[in-house]
């Protein structure tokens, strides 16, 4: 009897001790995340080490401005490290459209990147998911297929917002120009115009763009550096050959009022006519859809008629 309690008192200590190792596990484990997580919401800044200031300073912002690279900050600076090597020749397109969407300087196209791909990974199990209850085991490899197909999307998107901010900067540049003229005319210098400008539209891309072109100088740059940089940022036709005719008029001494005056009617002219292709090209665009509404409308008006026909035949009664 001694040796049955005895027997039974060992099996429920090592059931209890098989029920405590997984609860200590799991409750280690939230613990270190719940740690990491109030880690990494920290804003505080990194120390100054052996590295250059320059990176420090702006990883610093990135992680005072961007709570997922706070967050994911090692995983992110792995992957940007792949990227640099697997997508060299890309890196260039992406960091100018980076610059034309309006996003935080800070940001270099390989991190950029690899935010875009974690954003990928971590919605990937919901979509494996999704997958192979659709699908089956087959949904595994579906899944790995829509997951590239959703990181494409997403860089696709950065394009998208570059061109809208494009677009919107040409759009208000004519109006721009105009006050411009207004105050140089009126007396007022090329800078105070230019600072009465950006007030004028704060908010708008465009006024951040010429916000941008005044820090620059007051940071030391030339007028020439200045706007030369911010045509390397948007690298825009239209946009460039305004900051070329700008600069070579200040080059040879031209009063900039008359060309900003004939950039905005220049920029008036081409809008006029983008507006004129797109009318021409919806024509063009209309013809499918017109034809298979047509084909349609014929189906169902002579639809009845053939199917009597191969039914019951050909019947003058």
């Amino acid at each position: 009897m001694i040796l049955f309690y005895q027997s039974n008192f060992e099996l429920l200590g090592a059931a209890d001790a098989a029920a405590v190792v997984p609860t200590a596990v799991t409750a280690a484990s939230v613990f270190m995340f719940a740690w990491w997580v109030a880690r990494s919401l920290q804003t505080g800044d990194l120390e100054q080490g052996n590295e250059w200031r320059f990176d420090v300073s702006r990883i610093n912002d990135l992680r005072r401005n961007d709570s997922m690279y706070r967050l994911f900050q090692p995983v992110i600076r792995v992957l940007a490290q792949l990227n640099r090597g697997a997508f060299r020749d890309f890196l260039p397109n992406i960091y100018r459209e980076i610059q034309a969407a309006g996003l935080p300087r800070t940001w270099l196209p390989e991190e950029y990147l690899a935010k875009l791909q974690l954003i990928g990974l971590l919605v990937s199990p919901f979509i494996i998911a999704g997958c192979v209850q659709w699908m089956g085991g087959f949904g595994i490899v579906m899944g790995v297929i829509f997951t590239f197909v959703f990181i494409i999307l997403l860089r696709r998107n950065l394009r998208r917002k570059a061109m809208i901010r494009l677009t919107n900067i040409k759009r208000r540049m004519p109006f721009m120009l105009d006050l411009m003229t207004l105050l140089m005319e009126a007396g007022t210098t090329f800078l105070h115009a230019l600072e009465q400008a950006v007030g004028e539209y704060r908010g708008h891309a465009l006024s951040n763009e010429f916000a941008r072109v005044l820090t620059d100088m007051n940071l030391g740059k030339t007028r020439r550096q200045a706007f030369e940089s911010m045509r390397d940022r948007l690298q825009d036709d239209e946009i460039t050959s305004i900051i070329g005719s700008m600069l070579q008029a200040e080059q040879l001494g031209t009063p900039l009022s008359g060309v900003f005056r004939t950039q905005a009617d220049v920029l008036r002219m081409k809008r006029s006519q983008r507006a004129e292709a797109i009318a021409g090209e919806a024509a063009v665009k209309m013809l499918l859809p017109g034809v298979l509404v047509m084909a349609a409308t014929v189906i169902v008006i002579i639809g009845p008629f053939a199917l009597n026909f191969l039914i019951f035949g050909f019947n003058i009664d």
